[in-house]
């Protein structure tokens, strides 16, 4: 039975061992959440949660614990903050306020505790008990024709099951602008806190779709005129040669028309009928002659390089004149007539200016 406990002025729910407070009262005052009373309790007591039966997990990290509060598209029960913090601010205090505009439980857990509750996964003092994600049927991918946008770019993820690989390919295709991300529904990792925390929180503000028949949604997409690009190893499981399908560098491939580009699993690659559904085959080339067992790259590192090869064709993905201005200190004084300077790193200087600057 929950009992009301008044302590400083301040309400306490507790059941059993477990305290919770609600810091909404005390921010709305202008005091900081988190004070001299939280270091006075015996938090150590944190009694664990049967989340599995609550159909709950534990989201760690603040990067998915935030994007996962913002995006709101997971329950959650309760934000465990690590305590004996010197005063949350930041991204840590958006959180709490994130936090207490939902009535969301908040609790002070020490660090040893948080490390049992993640099984000493790097959590950097934040968790949150949440419903989990699960990818959304390919029937609600939506229709998108070549003709609509000639440069749509969805990735296609054929049974990776090591969900620090598939953050990593989750977090690259976010930054990079992939449009959707579809997963094979047998055999694929799903969509873990592990997956969460790879990808830096992209996870939380990402569709995933998943269907159970990858090569028919391949070859459909065919039929409607989108290319299909497999990728493979350059010593890896090729292209049958019977096939017919080509194999080039992504450093050659043109992006003309909507493309779905296709990553295999982490030891075996594509699978015959997917590969038996792509129209080409993208290879990333190494710099030099490898070893045996050296020729191939993990795959969520292929994936970023792939992927930038693609989208950097896009029409408006930043040029070498845009990256100037990104890279420009605000506060430096244009360093030609023309318009604002750019601020260049010292080892980035050109030829003729580092003549002039050995001159001096």
């Amino acid at each position: 039975m929950a009992l009301l406990l008044a302590v400083g002025g301040a309400t306490w729910r507790c059941s059993g061992r477990l305290p919770a407070r609600h810091f909404s009262r005390a921010a709305r005052r202008g005091e900081r959440p988190g004070g001299e009373e939280l270091s006075r309790l015996l938090l150590d007591d944190l009694a664990p949660t049967p989340r599995s039966a609550g159909g709950l997990e534990l989201l760690f990290g603040l990067s998915p614990c935030l994007l996962a509060l913002r995006a709101a598209r997971r329950r959650v029960a309760r934000l465990l903050l690590q305590a004996g913090r010197s005063g949350l601010q930041g991204e840590r205090a958006e959180l709490l306020r994130a936090a207490e505009a939902r009535d969301i439980p908040i609790l002070r857990p020490r660090r040893q505790k948080l490390d049992a509750l993640c099984r000493f996964q790097v959590h950097q003092g934040v968790c949150m008990e949440v419903s989990p994600l699960k990818p959304r049927p390919c029937t609600e991918v939506g229709e998108a024709r070549p003709g609509d946008d000639p440069q749509q770019l969805w990735l296609v993820l054929e049974r990776l099951q090591d969900p620090r690989n598939l953050g990593a390919v989750l977090r690259s295709a976010h930054f990079l602008g992939v449009d959707k991300v579809i997963t094979s529904g047998r055999h694929s990792c799903p969509l873990t806190p592990v997956v969460s925390k790879a990808s830096a929180g992209a996870l939380e503000v990402m569709d995933v779709f998943s269907t159970d028949d990858l090569a028919g949604f391949l070859q459909a997409k065919a039929r409607q005129g989108w290319l299909v690009a497999g990728t493979v190893g350059c010593s890896g499981p090729e292209m049958s040669p019977s096939s017919g399908i080509p194999t080039t560098s992504c450093l050659d491939f043109l992006w003309d028309r909507p493309t779905l580009l296709v990553l295999g699993n982490e030891g075996s690659g594509l699978s015959p009928a997917v590969q038996a559904s792509c129209q080409l085959a993208l290879t990333v080339l190494p710099g030099r002659r490898l070893p045996p067992g050296l020729g191939s790259l993990n795959v969520s590192v292929a994936a970023g390089i792939l992927l930038h090869s693609i989208c950097s064709q896009r029409k408006g993905f930043p040029v070498e004149g845009k990256r100037k201005h990104l890279l420009q200190d605000p506060g430096e004084p244009s360093s030609t007539s023309e318009g604002p300077g750019v601020a260049q790193h010292p080892g980035l200087a050109s030829g003729s200016e580092q003549e002039r600057q050995n001159g001096s």
